[in-house]
């Protein structure tokens, strides 16, 4: 009898921006999810997505320091390099190529209609560059340059995701069965964390200090900017977003943190005070945090260490971007490389 043939493995992919100093929103809504993925039905890719970053002007020394920074935090957010691919996203130049190939597969239309280019477009008014216009179309070769079939992502980044679908069901509608058509993998409620002093706000990076914690923020720090959190003058502890922005959002990082539910975390705090309340998102936020900190610390005093895995990997994700660039030159109709 026949053993049957193992069946490979689903590709996730995902990355984020080494631009700015990343929050706990970004660890509850992206970093602690990429760690869910079982290694027997899953091959990992996570990217520092540092073309991504120059859309908006850099620093070069500042950009190439926190590429090395956020492969570290990877790392100690608890992606093991042995199983995961963790490398740097403009050390594979299939990303471009491949986002090349796209542009003349995605209408203006399209993306006039990205919000975040508006967004954007109205936060750097003296730099509304083309790479800033097409960033939707790199981000869906990024995805679909290695026939993602997963992908782990926050609701602000939805209408790029469907775009890349659009992009790959279009191509697929003309050559056939080339790219694979992604899933998002969207967070539960609670991972759409908020500004700690306008509320009704998603908590940014590149906003004042004060509004956010960053995940390296000390402990005195963290204690420093929850005590000073907006809630509201009512002092009851519950959920409701609507009427409660700051207080739901305080009960939203207790519940993601300590995987229960937002209700749960209320009912905990029930006539307690906000007060008590900040002291316990303080408690999570910092129990949370503590040992993510000690292992970057230790991580980034051995920089060649990290900068080997990002190496590494890097030749491992050329040589699977390779295999599907090349099929996609192929289709379009490049000409045929010689082999040597």
């Amino acid at each position: 009898m026949e053993t049957p043939a193992a069946q490979p493995k689903k590709i996730v992919y995902s990355g984020i921006q080494p631009s700015g100093t990343l929050t706990i929103g970004n660890y509850i809504g992206a970093l602690r999810n990429f760690n869910r993925f079982p290694d027997d039905e899953y091959q990992c890719l996570y990217s520092v997505v540092d073309m991504h970053a120059i859309t908006v002007r850099q620093d070069a020394a500042a950009l190439r320091k926190r590429c090395l920074d956020l492969a570290a935090i990877y790392i100690a957010a608890g992606l093991d390099p042995k199983k995961n691919i963790i490398y740097c996203q403009s050390h594979v130049s299939g990303h471009a190529e491949l986002a090349w190939i796209l542009n003349c597969f995605t209408y203006m239309g399209e993306l006039n209609r990205m919000t975040q280019f508006k967004d954007k477009s109205a936060k750097h008014a003296d730099n509304i560059n083309a790479g800033l216009f097409t960033y939707p179309v790199l981000m869906a070769a990024d995805i679909l340059l290695f026939n993602t079939s997963v992908v782990p992502i926050g609701a602000d980044q939805k209408q790029h995701l469907e775009l890349a679908r659009d992009i790959a069901q279009r191509f697929n509608g003309i050559y056939g069965d080339v790219f694979t058509v992604p899933e998002g993998k969207f967070g539960k409620v609670g991972t759409r964390v908020m500004s700690l002093q306008e509320p009704t706000r998603k908590m940014s990076k590149s906003d004042p200090e004060d509004t956010y914690i960053a995940l390296l923020d000390p402990p005195d720090v963290i204690r420093r900017k929850i005590k000073r959190a907006v809630t509201d003058s009512d002092a009851e502890i519950r959920f409701d977003p609507a009427n409660k922005p700051g207080v739901s959002n305080l009960l939203s990082i207790i519940a993601a943190l300590t995987d229960t539910t937002v209700e749960e975390a209320a009912a905990e705090l029930a006539g307690q005070g906000y007060g008590k309340l900040k002291e316990r998102v303080t408690d999570v936020v910092i129990s949370t945090l503590e040992p993510l900190q000690a292992e970057h610390k230790r991580l980034m005093a051995d920089k060649g260490y990290v900068q080997g895995i990002l190496d590494e990997n890097a030749e491992i994700a050329n040589h699977m971007a390779t295999r599907m660039l090349r099929k996609v030159q192929r289709k379009v109709g490049f000409a045929d490389r010689g082999r040597k």
